[in-house]
């Protein structure tokens, strides 16, 4: 086990990452309470997710992603495009294309240009009622005055609703103009708050929006921190495929953090 935790700040379009080498294994990834520490803001690092590239039998490495309250996610799409950049940064992959195992399947990505990802996103299934998975579910709710949301409270009410009891879900508020614009909010959970931006749930959006409210691909959704993702895709009538998330990323800072340390911080 690593004393020493050596990380790397990241964000994608506003949506922030602590990323960790984990090829050798020594990262404790069962240790979700510090895992939850390193990620709160004030006392640890801060950030919307701390996420764990390890060597993969299958791929060109394993992501592993876990929220801010410790709890492992299947996916987060901004988090794989942070790790594509990342793994060409430490030399995990050769070139700019490149698959990695996730818990929502494997995920190819490229890196299109300095600081700009393109990931191949899961097939979105599960529609019903403005409900779609893309990975992690997401509860789409169309808006017409997003600055007037409540993120926090309304998020948080249909998070936690019987009707997505026991597991719940993300919830995007968002707003549709046509031909192809989404602005939109996010209450994520796990984070159990509004996020800068969350990369599912754009495509969650803009796959609804394209099905169900008439916008056409290439879907531009703007975040809340005024970036814009490109949600890209073909759709037959029923069913989508080629779904391609883009978008920015950007390396804040590097850092190390000790991590016996976080022991102290919980207590």
């Amino acid at each position: 086990m690593m004393n020493i935790v050596k990380f790397t700040k990241m964000h994608g379009a506003g949506n922030d990452f602590i990323l960790v080498d984990d090829r050798d294994a020594n990262f404790p990834v069962h240790d979700h309470r510090r895992i939850a520490m390193m990620a709160t803001r004030r006392v640890g690092v801060g950030c919307e997710g701390v996420i764990i590239l390890q060597k993969s039998l299958i791929c060109d490495f394993k992501m592993m992603f876990f929220n801010p309250d410790g709890t492992e996610a299947e996916l987060c799409g901004n988090g794989a495009r942070c790790i594509a950049a990342f793994a060409v940064e430490i030399g995990a992959v050769r070139g700019r294309k490149m698959r990695f195992e996730t818990a929502a399947g494997e995920i190819e990505a490229e890196v299109v240009a300095d600081n700009l990802v393109k990931i191949v996103m899961p097939a979105p299934v599960g529609f019903s009622d403005d409900f779609v998975v893309v990975g992690v579910p997401h509860k789409i709710v169309p808006v017409e005055n997003l600055a007037a949301v409540d993120v926090e409270k309304d998020g948080r009410e249909i998070r936690m609703s019987e009707a997505f009891a026991p597991a719940g879900t993300n919830v995007d508020f968002v707003k549709y103009k046509k031909p192809n614009v989404v602005h939109i909010r996010t209450y994520e959970r796990g984070v159990e708050s509004e996020t800068g931006a969350c990369g599912t749930g754009s495509v969650s959006a803009a796959v609804i929006g394209v099905k169900d409210y008439g916008l056409n691909f290439p879907v531009s959704v703007k975040t809340l921190h005024g970036y814009n993702l490109v949600v890209d895709g073909v759709f037959n009538g029923e069913t989508f495929s080629s779904v391609t998330l883009t978008g920015p990323v950007k390396k804040v800072f590097e850092g190390e953090i000790n991590w016996d340390d976080l022991d102290a911080v919980s207590e």
